[in-house]
């Protein structure tokens, strides 16, 4: 792989400010206050001035919040403005004025367990609130109870607004719950009001504990699955004598835990015996198995065919979250001397998965490429006449070199490992 395709790794901190910084947009933001607008407001009717004589009424909407974005910890300031129409009455005189109310509100993109996003505003109070009333040519008596009417007018418009906020619909449209959104599934905790307040490095650590499951490990790996594997055919043993034939094909990989033992099955049943085989031999001194062996590993399950995947959950690494995949691999081996001998060969191919963050804001599921020497081999003669053969060591590094490069050709290109965060985000809506 050229140098310039190398990922740029960072740690899980980091891609958890990343992350919050990609997903917390102004647009994201004005959707969840949108719901504000529009909605109307009454204040009053209040009674003003000396002996309460005055009396006022306000009425209006709310208008579109206005959203700009302010910091580098995911700050928004957010103006809403509203429109009102305010009648005082006086001694039987009646004046109307339109005011013009600015709310400042100052929004923090905040982060809580287990994997949430939340759009936290401090309560609103009447210093957050601008009132300007817009009067011409109006009497001294009247002028005097502007002052006490704007500040109840503030101590109103942020005791209302504070009420739309507490709202459990507003509550709602305010916390994002990303493991559910990328389930597709409702959360239980966008109605809830105190939530367990974490940093942004720590929702990044949780967020890879949370959404890098091995279910989501195995759509990666699974196209593996039925990958065909092909060796020979190649002449092998005294003078060349025998011709060796592989075929077979990946079968479904097996993932667990990091560091959890995992075998896999092979079946012992009747004729059929684990054995080692020389195809040269038959020719010299055929008819003395000298090699074989009965035998077999047994999975957990007792099932050889079946690859699968366990429901373990991912162990940290060195604060990464890491995997074991066992790839399985079924081979049909044919030996030609005189007649054709056949084996099945079960093979394991071990890897070890770890999910690291990369520049700008990826996921890549991290291996090294399997060696032919870590690969195990073991052959399952089927007939007598096959398990007379003797050992098959002048072909079983062959047979290993082939499979190992067969998975190292699938796992070498690392766009197939790779998941681009924020185009998810953007396609999923978080």
């Amino acid at each position: 792989m050229p140098l310039s395709d190398q990922p740029t790794w960072i740690d899980y901190a980091e891609f958890g400010e990343r992350f919050v910084e990609a997903a917390v947009t102004e647009s994201r933001i004005e959707a969840a206050v949108s719901g504000m607008a529009g909605r109307g407001m009454t204040i009053g009717p209040f009674s003003v001035g000396p002996a309460g004589l005055a009396r006022f009424v306000a009425k209006g909407s709310v208008g579109k919040p206005r959203i700009v974005r302010h910091g580098p910890h995911v700050h928004f300031e957010v103006m809403v403005p509203v429109k009102l129409r305010v009648d005082i009455t006086l001694g039987g005189q009646r004046l109307r004025l339109e005011a013009v109310v600015e709310i400042d509100l100052d929004l923090h993109a905040r982060t809580a367990r287990p994997l949430l996003i939340v759009i936290d505003i401090p309560p609103v109070t009447g210093r957050d609130v601008s009132f300007v009333m817009r009067a011409q040519a109006i009497g001294t008596a009247f002028e005097l109870l502007l002052d006490p009417i704007s500040r109840m007018v503030q101590r109103e418009v942020a005791n209302r607004l504070n009420v739309m906020l507490d709202d459990p619909e507003s509550r709602r449209g305010r916390v994002f719950d990303v493991e559910a959104i990328i389930d597709g599934r409702e959360s239980k905790y966008r109605g809830q009001a105190e939530f367990d307040w974490i940093g942004y490095d720590e929702f990044g650590r949780q967020f890879f504990q949370h959404v890098v499951t091995a279910q989501r490990v195995r759509e990666v790996v699974e196209s593996l699955a039925g990958k065909p594997i092909e060796v020979g055919p190649l002449r092998t043993g005294p003078r060349k004598a025998a011709e060796v034939s592989v075929r077979g094909s990946v079968r479904m990989p097996r993932l667990v835990a990091h560091g959890e033992a995992a075998t896999t099955a092979i079946s012992d049943g009747g004729a059929t015996a684990a054995a080692t085989v020389d195809p040269g031999a038959a020719g010299e001194d055929a008819g003395v198995p000298s090699a074989a062996s009965v035998g077999a590993r047994v999975d957990a399950d007792g099932d050889t065919g079946r690859g699968g995947l366990d429901d373990g959950s991912p162990s940290d690494k060195d604060g990464l979250v890491a995997f074991d995949l066992m790839i399985p691999v079924t081979l049909d081996i044919t030996v030609d001397v005189l007649k054709a001998n056949r084996y099945r060969a079960e093979v394991e191919v071990p890897l070890e998965l770890v999910a690291r963050a990369a520049d700008p804001l990826l996921i890549v599921i991290d291996t090294e490429a399997p060696a032919a020497r870590d690969i195990a081999l073991e052959v399952v003669a089927e007939g007598w006449r096959a398990r007379t053969l003797g050992r098959l060591a002048k072909i079983d590094a062959q047979v290993a070199a082939q499979v190992a490069a067969v998975v190292r050709g699938e796992v070498a290109d690392v766009a197939r490992r790779t998941i681009d965060v924020a185009a998810r985000l953007n396609s999923i809506g978080v």
